[in-house]
């Protein structure tokens, strides 16, 4: 019809996805410049790669399905070919090296950070777009590679104020693997499903407890709702040797080694881990990276379908209220581990690598509940108020000899008068106005109005009279002395 009304686009971005801005990005970068300061002192040189790669290149992710979209999001090109927001930045780095192997220097350090994607139903904190902070060594089966990368993450979290409240934890899916074989489950589709279940089991320790991983371990657990949960049917001598294995953690990393070494038995496979171990040991202690910082820790089961070596992860230590109203431990910031196959579906021949990786939503939010990035947001600017249009020029002079002098600031750039252009000063939170208009150019001053100070008294000022007693919050100073008046009054207001 000719009088209807054309369609509203509906204001509202998709599930999981986040709008941000001011504050939470500026404390933010801040926190990405610390990590890429001490990924660089390490020797790490950054690296970019697209958004975008051939979902053949995720290959573990691809589902058996027409459509290669569980877990990621793909659509096809052109030349039919299905491409894939990537999921990490692990594996566009396994293509990377793949492409480039003969040219790089090996091992091939790098870091990145970047936007990733997870095609994924989003929850509380859990959202399908997320900043990824990593660092990896390519090209190298060392163990020092390894340990540097632990030391890494203390260092950063040290450099961000964290010191004694976080905990970088370490385990071999080797010696896990070594656990397996000596209670008979290592092999065999027919105990798939068995392996599954006691990984299950050893990763919900934290919550559970010995006992409730216990009960997992054998016939299985009924909850507090009633809920049965099947366990994995393990003989009780199995079961014992598991929860030894999930305990073994302690102080003294060397004795931890000793008892993992007990626990492996015969197993090839699993004393070479303990072996591993021991290397990364030596190495950090040689460096004085004690247990309190970084412990060897059996229950550690994370990403072991993936990972073929040492995995980690870093825990924050002190606790908070989650949603519930309940004190909790903070949690996991970061993880990784060594996947020696992963560039091996490019080669065809086994590339060692190993990294870690920092999730920086979390670690963000960590450094909020602590208190330690409130001096990261960046401070409001100086608003130049614009009372002439014709001496716009001459505002532009002020904000450059603002800017020079490290005061961020800028023009009014509206078409609004001078009560609005007020109004938007104190909605952008800025502390000082500066005012021209014709009277003060002719006399060469200008009026600097403190709006901090300005809104405090407004709370304590109850009728026109008391106003005029008290002095507004503004001053008129030589133009020559513009900014040294205003840095006087940010000086004030820091004092405050």
């Amino acid at each position: 019809m000719a009088n209807e009304k054309p369609k509203k686009t509906p204001a509202e971005k998709p599930r999981g996805f986040r709008d941000r801005l001011g504050a939470e990005l500026s404390a933010e970068r801040q926190m990405l410049d610390t990590i890429r300061d001490v990924y660089e002192a390490y020797g790490f040189d950054p690296l970019e790669t697209p958004s975008i790669e051939f979902a053949d290149a995720l290959g573990k992710f691809l589902p058996d399905q027409d459509r290669p979209n569980e877990g990621v999001f793909a659509f096809r090109d052109d030349d039919e070919q299905w491409l894939s927001l990537r999921y990490d930045l692990t594996a566009p780095l396994a293509r990377f090296v793949a492409e480039r192997f003969d040219e790089l220097a090996k091992p091939f350090r790098r870091y990145q950070v970047g936007q990733v994607f997870r095609n994924e139903k989003p929850g509380p904190g859990r959202f399908r777009e997320f900043t990824q902070f990593d660092a990896d060594t390519v090209g190298t089966a060392s163990m020092a590679a390894d340990a540097e990368g632990y030391m890494m993450l203390c260092d950063v979290l040290e450099r961000l104020g964290l010191a004694g409240n976080y905990v970088v934890k370490v385990n071999n899916r080797k010696i896990l693997n070594g656990v397996l074989e000596s209670i008979g489950i290592l092999q065999g589709a027919d105990n798939e499903a068995k392996r599954l279940t006691v990984l299950r089991a050893i990763d919900k320790l934290d919550r559970l407890g010995v006992d409730g991983v216990r009960l997992l371990l054998g016939a299985g657990r009924k909850d507090e709702s009633g809920d049965f949960t099947k366990g994995a049917g393990l003989a009780p001598d199995s079961i014992a040797r598991v929860v030894a294995f999930t305990q073994a953690g302690g102080d003294d990393r060397g004795a931890v080694c000793g008892e993992l070494e007990r626990l492996v038995g015969n197993s090839e496979e699993g004393r070479a881990g303990v072996a591993e171990l021991r290397e990364i040991d030596a190495i950090l202690g040689q460096c004085g990276y004690e247990s309190a910082r970084v412990g060897f820790e059996p229950s550690v089961v994370r990403g072991l379908a993936y990972y073929t070596g040492p995995v980690v992860e870093a825990e924050l230590t002190f606790q908070v209220t989650n949603d519930d109203g309940q004190l909790v431990r903070f949690g996991s910031i970061a993880s990784g581990g060594r996947y020696d196959d992963l560039v091996t579906r490019f080669k065809g021949v086994q590339v060692p690598a190993t990294g870690v990786s920092i999730g920086v939503s979390r670690l963000q939010a960590a450094l909020a509940a602590k208190g330690l990035d409130a001096s990261a947001a960046a401070t409001p600017p100086v608003v130049v108020l614009v009372m002439d249009r014709a001496a716009t020029p001459d505002y532009f002079a002020m904000v450059k000899e603002l800017r020079a002098a490290g005061i961020r600031a800028e023009v009014y750039a509206g078409t609004s008068g001078m009560k609005a252009q007020l109004k938007y000063a104190d909605k952008r939170g800025s502390p000082v106005a500066v005012i021209e208009g014709g009277d003060e150019r002719a006399k060469g001053v200008v009026t600097l109005k403190d709006l901090q100070l300005g809104a405090e008294r407004a709370k304590e000022i109850k009728d026109r009279d008391a106003w005029a007693k008290g002095g507004e919050a503004q001053v008129t100073v030589p133009r020559g002395e513009l900014v040294a008046a205003v840095k006087k009054i940010l000086a004030s207001q820091s004092a405050r």
